[in-house]
């Protein structure tokens, strides 16, 4: 759903495929960075507490209010997902 939506929205093949190592792949702006890395730091809570290191680097990328929205844009999805996996949403892969 998010990679197609992605792409409609004129995102490029590339950076989708190298999301997953997004750390190491140098298309991504330092923004990009913050808001990856906190969606991550979010995703993860019950895994590993949020750093400051996270929060600050997302909160100097954003303001305050910028990232309380990202926050809630990362909720959502975080929700979605959840209730996609629990109603075991399979996507249509068909060419």
């Amino acid at each position: 759903m998010h990679s197609q939506e992605a792409r409609d929205d004129g995102e490029h093949q590339v950076r989708l495929d190298v999301l997953p190592a997004w750390r190491e792949a140098p298309c991504f702006s330092t923004q990009e960075r913050a808001a990856l890395a906190w969606a991550e730091a979010l995703t993860l809570v019950s895994q590993q507490a949020v750093s400051d290191n996270d929060y600050q680097n997302a909160l100097d990328a954003f303001g305050g209010q910028g990232l309380i929205d990202l926050t809630a844009i990362i909720v959502q999805i975080n929700s979605w997902n959840r209730v996609s996996v629990g109603f075991q949403f399979a996507p249509d892969i068909s060419i």
